[in-house]
């Protein structure tokens, strides 16, 4: 098992530190989490204001309960709404965005609330860390993948057309409130791509977690019972442990959270960043390819692979480039697209591969005549 920092919980939360010296911070982890945000937020922030940026869809669901909450413990400055989707993770929308915190009053000494999923994370994380030169962060995930992945780590960016979180940079929160009530509005092809993120933790460093996934997967997804929390706990402390160990992927640690992400961010460039297909799609897609490439050659067992393969389609989870709905991709296509990863060094792709469920490593000398043939066949049959 992935060493876990320390944490304390009780039935219905708990909290998970960050350790990052004078940067640390907690993540907290339970239902009805919204009800307590402006103390919370006060006691982590005395005298911070707070501007909440969200999109539509949250907003509609959710953004008058959160603006009453902080008006009431004096916090509130007011919101920015931005249109849902990956396409406001763009320079156009950045700009907007940055305009509107400015006119709302946001000082150095204030706060940027991201309230949603992972493109409200990312662009709210990355308008915060260049408005004033740095102004402080409040990470409220709506969303599976947000809850377990992108809200914590301190990743923040935007996308352009030669790829994903091209443009960005490392701004960690000061906190991070998951509610895990707010999951229950969530369509379940958003929840399905969020559980993506969640099996990555077991596939890259856990193989007992993602054995007990290979089982629990039903009641987590139903909400029944304490299965959703445990599995939202267990992947943000492995993460937490890795950010802690490798804030800034300096050492090799977190780019393992890469895990299907080469191949993944490649599938989702072409696709246009689009609901063609979504971040956990292309992920689980990524994945599933990073097993089936490294049992091609020879790092992994075959049925290690098939083991992925089998759990995705379990789930609900697309598996193959097939799942792209119209024309699919072209190796070239695919290749040039990698070739703009932010892992490539010296000209050189990097791949998080697998010598089997739990063995994740970063390889930096992938033969390129074999991903050529691999990836040939993957556009060829689709599968």
């Amino acid at each position: 098992m992935m060493q876990k920092p320390q944490s304390s919980s009780d039935r219905s939360e708990t909290t998970i530190g960050v350790a990052l010296a004078e940067r640390s911070y907690d993540i907290v982890i339970g239902e009805g989490l919204i009800e307590a945000a402006g103390k919370r937020i006060a006691a982590v922030l005395p005298g911070a204001r707070c501007a909440v940026v969200s999109d539509t869809h949250v907003a509609a669901l959710y953004m008058p309960r959160l603006a009453a909450i902080l008006k009431r413990e004096g916090l509130l400055l007011g919101e920015a709404v931005v249109p849902p989707g990956e396409a406001s993770k763009s320079f156009p929308v950045l700009a907007e965005l940055s305009e509107r915190l400015l006119k709302l009053g946001v000082e150095r000494g204030d706060a940027v609330i991201a309230f949603g999923g992972g493109v409200v994370g990312d662009l709210a994380g990355f308008a915060a860390s260049i408005l004033r030169r740095g102004v402080r962060l409040v990470q409220m995930p709506t969303s599976l993948l947000a809850q377990v992945d992108s809200s914590v780590g301190g990743k923040t960016g935007i996308d352009v057309s030669l790829g994903k979180n091209l443009i960005g940079a490392f701004h960690q929160p000061s906190l991070v409130l998951a509610d895990t009530s707010l999951l229950a509005t969530l369509p379940p092809r958003e929840f399905r791509a969020g559980y993506a993120e969640i099996a990555k933790y077991g596939l890259l460093g856990d193989a007992p977690f993602f054995a007990w996934l290979e089982e629990s997967w039903p009641e987590i997804f139903s909400g029944s019972g304490e299965a959703r929390l445990e599995a939202i706990a267990t992947s943000c402390r492995a993460k937490a442990a890795i950010v802690a160990a490798d804030e800034r992927e300096e050492t090799g640690a977190r780019a393992l959270l890469n895990l299907g992400h080469t191949f993944g961010h490649a599938l989702e460039a072409f696709a246009g960043f689009s609901d063609r297909l979504l971040h956990g799609e292309a992920i689980a897609i990524g994945m599933r390819q990073a097993f089936a490439f490294s049992a091609e050659i020879g790092l992994c067992p075959a049925q290690d692979a098939t083991r992925v393969e089998r759990h995705f389609q379990a789930v609900g989870l697309p598996t193959g480039v097939a799942a792209i709905p119209g024309k699919g991709p072209t190796p070239a296509e695919l290749l040039a697209l990698m070739a703009q990863d932010k892992k490539v060094k010296g000209g050189k792709l990097a791949f998080v591969l697998a010598r089997g469920v739990g063995e994740a490593f970063l390889d930096r000398d992938v033969p390129l005549d074999r991903l050529t043939d691999f990836l040939t066949r993957e556009c060829a049959t689709g599968s």
